[in-house]
């Protein structure tokens, strides 16, 4: 979205400044990032077991069983045999413990594909372990679309709906809003197929599962028409966009921004509907931006005021940004660069008070570089969906995946928690059952129909425990 070349002025400015014979910049130069015990490596398994790590490689197992199920009976049977803890894993992109597990993973990369399409009824059938950004394909193909989409489409559908991950749009529901009825294998083997004129409360808490309920292997979703979007991308000073951002979401189809820590500045995306011909999409260079605020972090993190001012003078200003073309190949940026998140939903009423909040206590740390998201979700009805009782103004902080993040837990969360925030349920968080049921009114009721379907709990891990179980 931004040149690095256009970032670095030419590299004259910054190979000069980054001369300056001084003792801080001397210091600075000399500091590490990486935190204490990481690792990029699987870990090393007993024999006869297997290994598995997500994709930014935090959380890590070396399950007894790790099985790749080729149809439905072989799962039945996997499914029926194993004593637990029994997790689905797809493209392993969640960043809790959802999976980790000593017992069985299950990868259900094999179900995948449409499997049915009725094009009267505008609903399709695909396989639960197929990839955001392949659906998405097969659709345009048959002349469709999803509503939406969330920023990366490498997630499965499965682990999408399970987390209730999301895009941006005031008016656009997070993507488990788009299941009409799916199939789950139960603990004990048995198959159900589940809408809500079948099982209303099954159809309710299924769509935002965490997998804790059963493994789904395939969705009936309701899809649209497919179309066309107009892409915009601009840096503005943070100040100026939050006293209008509100007003920008409600003006714009799709509305997102990215804060640049201890520069002063924000990209804002934006997504409209577009009639006409198409430009096709203009190449990114998202890893040449994060490249230089990392550039801009390692060597002048010593003087705030000097990286800001070199950024500020670097910025292309105006419009960087502007394209059409099909909505599934704008929605979704790739993220080769790896990290670390923590998310939270936040009611609209706190939600720019509290990133005011944050973007100043993280211009306050000279030692963080990567962007803040911000996004507006419309409201749902699942169960252990964020948003269930209203829109909700979302916050994401990264950090690079060999770098600390305790700061994450020990003073940016207790900010999201005070505005009455909700984590995201495939990032990172602290909370434990108490905590959240405190926010998610229906946790209960969700945990109490978890425990009536597997009341041997054969689908929890030491993490769902924690999240779904009072402690004793």
């Amino acid at each position: 979205m931004v040149s690095r070349r256009n970032l670095l002025i030419g590299g004259a400015v910054v190979t000069g400044a980054a001369a300056i014979p001084t003792a801080q910049h001397v210091n600075w130069s000399n500091q590490t990032y990486t935190r204490a015990g990481y690792s990029p490596d699987l870990p090393t398994p007993p024999a006869g077991e297997s290994a598995w790590m997500n994709w930014s490689g935090l959380q890590k197992a070396t399950p007894q069983k790790f099985a790749v199920p080729a149809n439905v009976a072989e799962l039945q049977q996997i499914v029926k045999e194993s004593a637990g803890p029994v997790r689905p894993v797809g493209s392993g992109h969640s960043f809790s413990s959802l999976v980790p597990t000593e017992g069985t993973i299950l990868d259900l990369s094999r179900f995948n594909g449409l499997i049915k399409s009725e094009a009267e009824n505008k609903l399709v059938t695909f396989g639960a372990g197929t990839r955001l950004r392949l659906a998405a394909k097969a659709l345009n193909d048959q002349g469709f679309a999803l509503p939406n989409l969330p920023d990366i489409d490498v997630q499965t559908l499965a682990g999408s709906f399970a987390t209730a991950t999301h895009g941006t749009g005031l008016e656009l529901t997070a993507l488990h809003d788009y299941v009409e009825e799916f199939d789950v294998v139960l603990a004990n083997g048995d198959v159900r197929t589940v809408n809500r004129q079948n099982d209303a409360d099954l159809f309710a808490a299924g769509k935002v599962s965490l997998g804790s309920l059963g493994i789904i292997t395939q969705y009936t979703l309701k899809v649209e028409p497919a179309f066309a979007l107009r892409r915009r991308v601009w840096l503005e000073p943070i100040d100026e966009l939050l006293a209008r951002s509100d007003e920008l979401a409600e003006q714009h189809r799709n509305y997102e921004f990215f804060y640049f820590p201890s520069t002063g500045y924000a990209a804002v995306l934006t997504h409209d509907m577009h009639e006409g011909e198409l430009s096709e999409r203009a190449e990114g260079e998202d890893d040449d931006m994060l490249a230089t605020l990392q550039e801009l972090r390692d060597v002048f993190g010593w003087s705030p005021w000097l990286r800001e001012k070199l950024f500020s003078a670097a910025a292309p200003k105006g419009m960087v940004e502007d394209s059409t073309d099909e909505s599934w190949r704008l929605l979704a940026t790739p993220r080769p660069t790896r990290f670390n998140e923590m998310e939270y939903e936040l009611p609209l009423e706190t939600g720019v008070e509290t990133l005011k909040q944050v973007v100043e206590y993280m211009d306050s740390r000279k030692d963080v570089f990567f962007p803040m998201e911000s996004r507006y979700i419309a409201q749902d009805d699942a169960w252990l969906s964020p948003f269930y009782d209203g829109p909700r103004f979302s916050i994401s902080i990264h950090a690079a995946v060999d770098e600390s993040m305790d700061y994450f837990y020990q003073d940016i969360e207790p900010m999201f928690r005070r505005a009455g925030g909700r984590p995201h349920w495939g990032k990172l968080h602290n909370l434990d059952h108490q905590q959240l049921s405190t926010e998610y009114d229906k946790l209960n009721q969700f945990k109490e129909l978890q425990a009536t379907i597997d009341p041997e709990g054969k689908f929890l891990n030491d993490h769902l425990r924690h999240v779904l179980q009072p402690s004793r």
